[in-house]
């Protein structure tokens, strides 16, 4: 019994495309050693077999596996079929989604200053001291002295 494990032909493609890679790095390592002659026939034989092979179709990502998620709707998981102006839609809502998130913090944030402002001003206004009590330097000290 073998265990070599089951791979899809995404990951396939992958493991084809390192190959043809690092053979290709390994061919070129001594190509500047040839004759003209060869390289001439080499060219050649490349461009003949560009020309030959298949064209290999782009496959979808999905980079949560079968579970789905934002990324397999983002990269077309629903196949060729499907409506070419989702991408940009679901793109231009996630932008809209952040920007209205960002305005809806920065609201938030402004209204606690608000309150924390009002509340301070609020106990100050109602305290029993006569006006000329807030020009006293000691009065200011005593202000920013902790409450133990």
């Amino acid at each position: 019994m073998t265990n070599s494990p089951t791979r899809n032909p995404a990951q396939i493609a992958a493991l084809e495309s390192r190959l043809g890679l690092r053979l290709a790095a390994r061919l070129s390592e001594g190509a500047e050693r040839l004759p003209h002659d060869v390289t001439e026939r080499l060219r050649y034989a490349r461009s003949v077999a560009l020309a030959r092979r298949p064209q290999v179709a782009q496959s979808p990502v999905n980079l949560y596996g079968s579970a789905g998620g934002v990324a397999s709707i983002m990269l077309g998981s629903r196949g060729a079929g499907g409506p070419s102006w989702w991408r940009p839609a679901a793109s231009l809502l996630q932008v809209l989604a952040l920007v209205g998130g960002l305005f809806l913090i920065g609201d938030l944030h402004s209204q606690a200053q608000i309150s924390a402002a009002a509340e301070i001003d609020t106990a100050l206004l109602s305290d029993d001291l006569p006006p000329e009590a807030y020009n006293d330097p000691g009065f200011v000290e005593f202000l920013k002295t902790p409450a133990d």
